[in-house]
């Protein structure tokens, strides 16, 4: 097999190749991924390596919706200082911080349907915001003023705010990073963060931004690699069935998409490499797996045949999917017993801490 060339998509791969959403570098799709398009994968994420300017981006998403028309691709545009269609020059609207310190939801709302439009005018279906984190921790290095408020409630209107003015222009939304990174000190990109944090805190300061998300009807939710140990002590965010599928869906009933945060993150696969966080994050209950950017057809290849062998083995247990929102069906996660069933999905940042 040649480096750039992918196993065809029969069988179980075709439907672990659905859960897969990679990223890849340069300012044009490597034909590698235009094939894998065409042949099984559903989804890719654009990056700021991605983007030089707005005619380029254009270009690049006709690109992708030329090999598969109804392709998801997923664009990280918070607004403010974490921007990928303004990579190069700064975003035009403002970011959670300010926007919750003006404290009007009707403007939020505003900037969540500009940034929608600017998503949409690039090609792109699914953005991978707002930020549903309550800052309540100031030594945190990463999230900051990516959150809309220190107060879970004012956080909570602002995210719901911004997920139907962007939902309303067309763009599904995807609040982040579940169940709530805002009390971390330390950084998911570098570290697995460890937080503390009582069951009774999170449902009353974590939860709420992400309860008043899922009322106003976000398609998608991202988890965090963040381990709570006294919820799950054993696995973080992503990995965890009892976050994900406990709190997540039982808990506060959300059916849409559960997406992971970037795999390639050091609190995801610093210890474990990201075929076996792949695998776990499945296994856990997520439904799309953000691989991260620049990703290889070999490290490709290497995350599929990872995800089959867990199958094989019985560590990647199937799971039954709810519903997916109207206009956006959320791909099946690979199961041992239905190897022919083949996986829909179909569409309805400048610092380094932007996922």
């Amino acid at each position: 097999m040649q480096a750039t060339t992918l196993p065809p998509a029969e069988g179980l791969r075709a439907e672990v190749r659905a859960t897969l959403m990679p990223g890849f570098p340069g300012l044009e799709a490597p034909e590698w991924i235009r094939d894998a398009l065409r042949d099984g994968l559903r989804s890719v994420c654009i990056y700021g390596e991605n983007v030089r300017d707005a005619a380029q981006l254009r270009a690049l998403g006709r690109s992708l919706r030329e090999a598969r028309p109804d392709a998801l691709v997923a664009i990280d545009e918070e607004g403010g200082e974490v921007t990928r269609l303004h990579y190069v020059d700064g975003a035009p609207y403002p970011g959670a911080a300010v926007l919750g310190r003006i404290d009007d939801l009707e403007y939020t709302a505003e900037v969540g349907a500009r940034v929608a439009r600017a998503v949409r005018s690039a090609g792109a279906s699914l953005v991978l915001a707002p930020d549903a984190d309550v800052n309540a921790n100031p030594r945190n290095p990463v999230i900051g003023t990516r959150s809309f408020s220190s107060d879970p409630e004012r956080a909570a209107a602002h995210v719901a705010a911004w997920v139907r003015g962007a939902q309303a222009a067309g763009v599904a939304a995807c609040p982040k990073h579940f169940p709530g990174h805002g009390d971390t000190a330390q950084d998911s990109h570098l570290a697995l963060p460890v937080v503390g944090v009582a069951p009774e805190v999170l449902a009353q300061r974590e939860l709420v931004p992400f309860r008043s998300a899922i009322a106003a009807g976000a398609q998608t939710v991202m988890s965090s690699h963040i381990l709570l140990p006294r919820i799950d002590p054993d696995a973080p965010a992503t990995f965890s069935r009892t976050i994900l599928q406990g709190i997540l869906r039982e808990q506060l009933g959300f059916d849409g998409v559960v997406v992971s945060d970037a795999l390639d993150m050091r609190g995801a696969s610093g210890e474990i490499g990201i075929p076996a966080a792949a695998a776990r994050a499945l296994a856990a209950g997520c439904d799309l797996l953000c691989i991260g950017p620049g990703t290889t057809p070999a490290q490709f290849v290497e995350i599929e045949d990872r995800i089959l062998a867990a199958i094989e083995a019985g560590s990647s247990r199937p799971c039954a999917c709810a519903t997916p929102p109207p206009g956006f069906a959320r791909s099946r996660r690979p199961s041992r017993r239905s190897p022919r069933r083949r996986s829909t999905v179909s569409p309805r940042r400048p610092r380094r801490a932007t996922r």
